[in-house]
């Protein structure tokens, strides 16, 4: 993984979330390198200053975007806010909710992805799915085929990704290209959902993934009987436990083996194991509507699937890295065990000689998408 910190996993975790997305590196420098001195005080000191670094950065990109379009050259002004939108988001996610700056970062960013969607006439609807009296924001990807109605992969968030950072990590242009199309979903304690609409977190992902699957059954652009579910980090407890109880799903990836996310918080509480981001008790009281760590640790242990996976009866695809620093190896080789009712199952360690060897392949992303694109497309 490309660490510019020091011993500062999480800080150099985003950083190397801006390379996989598309950023320029002399643009993270650029952003990073004020950063180096206030980089020694910890994982959560600091972070206003990288913040203000990176915003700065997104903010120069986005003036050159606007002089791009104004001369008419929209291609040009849709690259320079792609990667307006990626600092943007690398910056808001850094911060702690209680952060005023915040919003108007996941604002930008917003703003920056749909007019980079929109000039670049990128393959990505922007939809809403509709949830319990509500909508959950999505992007959509179509499968480059015939036209035919084709297969869909419904893609869930981790604790702390949105649908843009699944977006920007190629999945679904890969899924595109051997036919298969793909719903991001901004899900309950997620991107948009969260941060727009106030839908925190629960265990039970299938209720979300029934909305999916039902709104995915009213395009004309969709084969439903081929409607799969996938999810990263902490997406790997939703998927699974999505395609366990929800039997529309035809088949299951976990990109990244979150087999016992509740023990993991009481190891983490111990320290052991990386975070995934800065302020990480309060993101995680955020993201699940609890109002003391007290009542967070107390509800953690709800969130498992021990007992669950034995009710996927669909083909099952289980991917880690070998250097995942944030999730145990064992709880992969579990959650493939486990699956012994899944009629096709594979588990994929991804080692050195491959790379992508961090949390779900986050130093080298394009190997565990392409594994992943193709596992999909021969098996959907």
């Amino acid at each position: 993984m490309f660490e510019i910190f020091p011993n500062k996993y999480v800080w150099n975790l985003s950083a190397n979330i801006a390379l996989s997305s598309g950023g320029e590196i002399e643009e993270i420098l650029e952003a990073c390198r004020p950063l180096l001195d206030a980089a020694g005080n910890g994982e959560d000191p600091g972070t206003e200053d990288f913040f203000a670094s990176w915003c700065a950065v997104a903010d120069r990109q986005v003036e050159l975007a606007d002089e791009n379009a104004a001369a008419g050259r929209s291609l040009s002004a849709a690259t320079r806010l792609r990667r307006a939108a990626i600092y943007y988001q690398v910056a808001e996610r850094m911060q702690s909710r209680g952060f005023a700056p915040r919003a108007e970062a996941y604002r930008k960013m917003l703003d920056a992805f749909e007019r980079a969607v929109r000039l670049g006439e990128e393959n990505c609807e922007l939809v809403e799915v509709p949830y319990e009296g509500t909508t959950l924001p999505s992007l959509f990807v179509r499968a480059e085929s015939s036209g035919a109605p084709a297969p869909v992969m419904v893609h869930f968030n981790g604790l702390d990704s949105t649908k843009e950072m699944i977006y920007w990590s190629g999945i679904g242009q890969e899924l595109a290209r051997r036919g298969v199309s793909t719903l991001m979903v901004d899900h309950p304690g997620t991107g948009g959902a969260l941060r727009l609409r106030g839908l925190t977190a629960f265990p039970e992902s299938e209720r979300w993934g029934a909305a999916c699957v039902d709104y995915l059954c009213t395009r004309d652009d969709v084969d439903p009987d081929r409607i799969g579910v996938m999810g990263w980090s902490l997406g790997g407890y939703y998927a699974p436990r999505a395609a366990a109880f929800e039997k529309r799903f035809a088949l299951c990836v976990a990109w990244g083996a979150n087999y016992n996310w509740g023990e993991l918080q009481r190891r983490r509480r111990e320290r052991e194991g990386e975070n995934p981001v800065p302020h990480y008790w309060d993101h995680v009281q955020w993201v699940w509507g609890k109002n003391s760590l007290e009542e967070f640790m107390d509800f953690a242990p709800a969130v498992s699937l021990v007992g669950v996976v034995e009710n996927i009866t669909v083909p099952f695809l289980v991917t880690h890295g070998e250097n995942d620093r944030q999730i145990p190896l064992e709880y992969a080789h579990a959650q493939y065990d486990s699956a012994v009712n899944s009629p096709k199952r594979e588990l994929k360690i991804f080692t050195r000689r491959e790379g992508g060897v961090e949390h779900v392949s986050a130093d080298n992303q394009p190997v565990a998408t392409n594994f992943i694109a193709d596992w999909v497309a021969e098996t959907i």
